[in-house]
This record gives structure tokens, C-alpha cells and sequence, in this order.
């Protein structure tokens, strides 16, 4: 990867899901970039392997890992403290899926777990970040929501749910303080090469699902490709972008 623009050279930003896929390439780039980055990801083991990727290729910026469950408050205090005086960017990129579960076989452990992963997480990561981002008047927040979140026809029902959610919250969260000076955006991405386990825990939903999903999902994406308009969505080259919630798919939402 040959990047000569250092965007981020003087910036902290956190990443969340920072171990591995699209976080991992995110937390990778910005590095790479200038940025120091706070990389937050449930299984330490996972940011030892970040730290030791990129450790002998850093032109600058710096590398702090935090590792814990995204979804418990002591992990965002512990970012944050992390941090430090400022938090210029928040990639909100840990998400799980759901088996593929529609609402009559979808249990409460499994609703629970998939809100409090990528929905209630993002919100209180985002609300910790606002506060260092409102005293600098600036700061640049981006969201990961699916193609599941403008269709219904991608996922289980706790997994639409939430990423739903994630573009109202992305976009409440622009309309309230892009007058602040901090952009707030989202990536709605269609299937990636990550690690995430995303078996069919229904057979109704495998026989209704499966037909749309032969027809209309174009190829899978790689990490890095979600990590590019991730950066650039932080990034002041997006200086004028609020309130978006950007397609990355091949292609997908044009279907």
C-alpha cells in the first residue's frame, strides 16, 4: 500500500472491531497514515497481531490497544482514558450477525447480544468521543452499517434491526452537531471477506433468503476497500459530508 498523503498526522483516532476485517484494515491504514490510533477489539491475542504488522512498517504515529467487549461501559472508559485530551476521529466498526433468524425463532439472547454489539456500543462509544470532539470544535465520526440496513432482505431480523438503527443514529447524530463542527457519517457494505461467523440458524430463512441473495449480491469485498472509504469519510477530504450513509457493495443498492 503506497500512501504518501499522511491525512492523519497529528490525529488520535478509535477504532472499534480493530483486531481483524474491516477494522483491523482501518486501524492498519490509519496508521499508516499519521494517525495514532486507539485499536479496541474483544480478543487481545487479535491486537498483538495488529501491533506486530505494523510495527516495523510505521512511518509515524502510534499504536495503544485496548482489549475488551465493546458492548460493556468499562471498555469505552478504557478507550477513552486511552485516548487521552482528544479524540479526532471514531470508527464504530465491531458488529456481529445473528444466524440469519427471523423474528418467530429469534431468541432473546440472541436480539440482546446483536443490539448491544452494533447498536447500543456505537451509541455510547459516539457519546464518549462527542465530548473531547465538542471542546476542539471539530472531529469525524463514521459509522459501519450493511446493505441490511436499507433492505430486508440481508440478514436476520435482530441484524436488520440494528443496522437500521445505525443510519437513524448516524444521521440524528449529523443533524445535531455538524453545526459543531463534527461530521458524522456511515458505510453500508454488502458482503466482505471477514471472519465474521455467519451460518443460516433457520431453515426457513436460508429457503426465503437464499433466492434473493443468488440473485443480487454482487461479488464479496475486501477489508481494504471498506477501509478506504472509511478513511476518506474521516478524513478533511470529506470535509463538507454529513449525514451520509455510503454505499460500499459493488453495486448492490442499485439493484
Amino acid at each position: 500500500m503506497d500512501l504518501t498523503q499522511h491525512r492523519f498526522s497529528g490525529w488520535t483516532v478509535v477504532v472499534t472491531g480493530a483486531g481483524s476485517g474491516i477494522g483491523h484494515a482501518t486501524a492498519r491504514r490509519l496508521l499508516m497514515e499519521g494517525a495514532r490510533v486507539v485499536a479496541v477489539d474483544l480478543l487481545p491475542e487479535r491486537l498483538a497481531a495488529l501491533a506486530d504488522e505494523v510495527g516495523d512498517a510505521l512511518a509515524s504515529g502510534d499504536l495503544v490497544t485496548v482489549a475488551g467487549d465493546v458492548s460493556v461501559e468499562a471498555t469505552v472508559a478504557q478507550a477513552v482514558e486511552a485516548a487521552g485530551d482528544r479524540i479526532d476521529g471514531l470508527a464504530n466498526i465491531a458488529g456481529i450477525m445473528d444466524g440469519f433468524l427471523p423474528a418467530a425463532e429469534l431468541d432473546d439472547a440472541t436480539w440482546e447480544r446483536v443490539l448491544a454489539v452494533n447498536l447500543t456500543a456505537m451509541m455510547r462509544f459516539t457519546r464518549a468521543a462527542l465530548g473531547p470532539m465538542l471542546r476542539a470544535g471539530k472531529g469525524a465520526i463514521v459509522n459501519v452499517s450493511s446493505e441490511a440496513g436499507m433492505r430486508a432482505s440481508a440478514a436476520g431480523t435482530a441484524y436488520t434491526t440494528s443496522k437500521h438503527a445505525v443510519n437513524g443514529f448516524t444521521r440524528s447524530t449529523a443533524f445535531f452537531y455538524t453545526p459543531k463542527g463534527i461530521r458524522c457519517n456511515a458505510v453500508a457494505p454488502g458482503a466482505v471477506a471477514t471472519n465474521i461467523e455467519a451460518p443460516f440458524r433457520s431453515e426457513w430463512a436460508q429457503q426465503r433468503l437464499g433466492p434473493f441473495m443468488q440473485a443480487t449480491i454482487p461479488g464479496v469485498a475486501q477489508p481494504d476497500q471498506l477501509a478506504a472509504a472509511i478513511t476518506w469519510l474521516l478524513s478533511d477530504d470529506a470535509s463538507d459530508v454529513s449525514g451520509a450513509i455510503l454505499p460500499v457493495d459493488g453495486g448492490w443498492a442499485a439493484v
